[in-house]
């Protein structure tokens, strides 16, 4: 067996234990604790309740409101979907809900693993016995992320978003059909439509029109079958109330303008100051993400793209910042690549972003050992206004979040703190890649250059 081969084969076993180890401790865990603690899926409700909507099967529904997905209450819980998203969620309508959540667990974990293996892919390696037992690895340590963890918790759509934008950015340009999974993305949730400018950016025109033309279609099947939910959604202005969804200054919003919201003491002061700061990142951001693209890097091109519409959106839940997982693929793959300094310097940066946004359990800063989920990592250690207070309230000086201080203004702010930093590294990586490539382009990593180029 050649060396390669052999390499393969230890990763694999390697990778294997791994990951039977960490499914085993998943499993334990569920079989020893009720329910609730692993899986409370609140958001894959609202999603089945969009589609009871559109089916007309949503108990108590009244076919007179005038716009249903958005007026009719749902028990309290708001529809913040399109209308296209509520269309596609009719599949949820049928099946018993039980066989809804098994579903909801088994695709959200295939996605997961199906990113990390589409991400290896875009950084060269070939389909084999190593990139499986890197991808197996690799799994068994970002499983245990806080917003890996929280997606499955409540049934989120988040990683199958993503691993849907991932395959579609990945693809080979010359495939005709490059940028419907972008599309399709985008009109379910609105935040992939950042992918359309970086595709304009990097001169892909005919995938950047594939992806409008994908997302325009999703707009007008809501028009054709939804009309007066589309009316309101689309021309009164509802897909830009980032407020509906809940508290923009709630802990667990891990945006720009969360953070901002949280130092500024209300919703109206934070605004002015968030407009100046989101178009500052907006550029830098998809400026980074083009250089790097443009220099032969596009798996960081395209994590780079997601980081910046994490930061950018109004709205970033805790759960949305899954596209650490292809982050942290890049940054392993990255040192493992480099030689000397620079190889330590990417695996402990790997390994510093797998701590920050690690699932850690909540007694490790005094909580009760029987509250919560699953666990829930170090944003949730300050204290926060209960979810529902906002719906019932409106904006008030006296939440918690607005009185937080020291170490608290740290780790409830951590993911985006960490983005930011994160970005601004990127920055500078793009920068001199820019500069590499002016001087001479480059086909593979070296000591010189940090990144590792793609294969064609």
């Amino acid at each position: 067996m050649s060396i390669v081969g052999r390499v393969g084969r230890r990763l694999l076993i390697a990778g294997a234990v791994a990951f039977l180890a960490t499914a085993a401790c998943y499993l334990v865990f569920i079989l020893t604790h009720p329910m609730d603690r692993w899986l409370a899926p609140v958001d894959l409700y609202v999603y089945r309740l969009g589609g009871d909507v559109v089916a007309q099967l949503a108990p108590g529904y009244r076919p007179g409101l005038a716009a249903p997905l958005y007026d009719w209450p749902g028990y309290g819980l708001k529809f913040t979907y399109t209308p296209f998203a509520a269309i596609a969620f009719t599949v949820l309508a049928l099946p018993a809900w039980g066989v809804v959540q098994a579903v909801s667990v088994v695709l959200n974990f295939l996605a997961f693993l199906v990113t990390i293996w589409i991400t290896l892919g875009a950084l060269g390696y070939r389909a084999g016995l190593a990139r499986v037992g890197g991808m197996l690895l690799l799994a068994a340590v970002l499983f245990w992320t806080e917003p890996v963890q929280r997606t499955l918790y409540l049934g989120q759509v988040e990683l199958l978003l993503m691993a849907l934008v991932m395959w579609d950015m990945c693809q080979p340009d010359r495939r005709w059909w490059k940028g419907v999974g972008v599309g399709v993305a985008a009109g379910i949730k609105l935040v992939p439509l950042i992918f359309i400018p970086y595709l304009l950016l990097t001169r892909r025109y005919r995938q950047a029109g594939v992806a409008a033309g994908t997302f325009f279609g999703t707009v007008l099947v809501g028009l054709v079958v939804r009309p007066a939910d589309s009316r309101a959604w689309w021309l009164h202005g509802l897909f830009a109330n980032g407020s509906r969804t809940g508290f923009v200054g709630w802990e667990g919003n891990q945006s720009l303008q969360g953070l901002i919201t949280r130092l500024a003491g209300s919703i109206a002061a934070a605004e002015p100051i968030w407009f100046a700061v989101v178009a500052v990142t907006l550029v830098a951001g998809l400026l980074s993400a083009t250089a790097l693209s443009r220099a032969g890097y596009p798996a960081a091109g395209i994590v780079t793209c997601a980081l910046t519409a994490l930061l950018v959106s109004p709205i970033s839940w805790d759960h949305h910042w899954v596209w650490i997982v292809p982050g942290i693929t890049i940054m392993a793959s990255l040192g493992l690549r480099a030689r000397g300094p620079l190889r330590w310097a990417w695996l402990t940066g790997a390994a510093l972003v797998a701590g920050v946004f690690g699932a850690w359990p909540g007694f490790l800063w005094g909580q009760p050992v029987d509250l919560g989920g699953f666990s829930e990592g170090f944003i949730w250690a300050p204290p926060n206004t209960p979810p529902g207070t906002f719906a019932r309230l409106g904006d008030r000086p006296s939440y918690a979040e607005y009185h937080w201080a020291g170490w608290q203004l740290v780790a409830g702010n951590l993911y985006v703190l960490a983005g930011v930093a994160a970005l601004m590294v990127v920055a500078v990586l793009a920068v001199r890649s820019r500069k590499a490539r002016r001087l001479a382009p480059v086909s593979a990593a070296s000591a010189d250059n940090p990144l590792p180029a793609a294969s064609r």
